[in-house]
């Protein structure tokens, strides 16, 4: 168990020649986060502009410097908690001294910041366009734990990279594999399924500031109806109809399907999204000291007066200044 009262924080700049410093002494603000719809970190921080013995702080650390942020508990573990290259170098001078502002993010964000033109063909495999987009855009790659589903053909035109891969990952979905998404850890991008973390934290009461619960029934799909392709007419044939939850009335959602896919493939993938859309959301939003090692995706345990259950992380943003950080949480629908 995590005392949270002996959470330390270490940051660590390397600059452009490769030589490591430890900055949190200089550091005034501290945060991390990792956001819903992303796939890359973004850390912040305020720094203290003071003459050092290498020169200013602004001297060493540059655009391009890679920061990295090291959590211990008090005992024996440190480990590296969030790392990201400087996107946003901001000094800023003034009479009472001198700040410099850096934002951060990690290799992931050139996919958030890159488009591209992408065909796939009918029976390409989720795991090989993914790599192949990870080898492209020269980012190293680790543990591969995802999807391997055999798409149909897929076109992509002018889209962010980022959007193809969970595009990618979304399809293999609703083709009957796992849930998986994509993370970087200490330089290396991931493919790992959704709640797949070893340590599975508890929060309750005593150990929170808040629990926010929210249930809600607007984005409901009650049926999905299957469709095929236009005629010369511009009729579409209705090939079947999946009903969910019809007792909250009809709510309906058009699958169309592929010119090369299958009624079945068409009807696992339909089937999916009521398994995904047709249920009423459950979220919940909790307030707490910091645990640094808690991750976007991660598996955590709620137990507060109206929930003891599991929820997925959706997004997390850390502060260290406070020793806090905020989740949102999604309901975890237990088989």
């Amino acid at each position: 168990m995590i005392d949270l009262s002996k959470i330390g924080y270490r940051v660590v700049v390397m600059d452009e020649n490769g030589k490591q410093y430890n900055i949190k002494d200089y550091i005034q603000n501290l945060g991390w986060e990792e956001n819903k719809s992303e796939i890359s970190m973004r850390l912040s921080f305020v720094a203290k502009n003071d003459k050092t013995s290498q020169g200013y702080l602004s001297s060493i650390i540059k655009p391009g410097c890679l920061v990295g942020i090291f959590a211990s508990d008090g005992g024996n573990i440190e480990d590296e908690v969030a790392r990201g290259y400087v996107e946003t170098w901001n000094p800023i001078e003034k009479n009472s001294g001198s700040d410099l502002k850096c934002t951060c993010y990690d290799e992931l964000y050139k996919l958030q910041k890159s488009q591209d033109n992408r065909y796939y063909p009918s029976g390409t495999g989720t795991k090989s366009a993914i790599q192949g987009i990870f080898d492209d855009w020269e980012i190293p790659q680790g543990d591969y734990k995802g999807p391997n589903a055999s798409h149909g053909k897929m076109v992509f035109n002018n889209k962010y990279l980022s959007d193809i891969l969970l595009e990618l990952l979304d399809d293999a979905v609703k083709r009957g594999e796992e849930k998986c998404m994509i993370r970087a850890a200490k330089g290396y991008a991931n493919v790992i399924p959704q709640g797949g973390n070893e340590t599975v934290y508890v929060f309750e009461m005593d150990n929170v500031q808040s629990f926010s619960q929210s249930v809600s029934m607007a984005n409901l799909i009650t049926r999905v109806k299957v469709v095929g392709q236009a005629d010369d007419d511009g009729k579409r044939n209705v090939d079947a109809t999946l009903n969910g939850e019809t007792k909250y009335g009809i709510r309906q959602r058009i699958y169309t399907r592929g010119t090369d896919e299958n009624l079945n493939d068409a009807n696992s993938a339909a089937r999916e999204i009521l398994d995904g859309e047709g249920k009423i959301e459950r979220k919940m939003t909790v307030q707490s000291p910091d645990v640094p090692f808690v991750r976007k995706g991660d598996l955590v345990y709620i137990r507060s007066n109206f929930a003891s259950e599991y929820y997925y992380v959706k997004s997390i943003q850390h502060d260290a200044d406070v020793y806090g950080m905020t989740m949102e949480l999604e309901y975890v629908e237990l088989e």
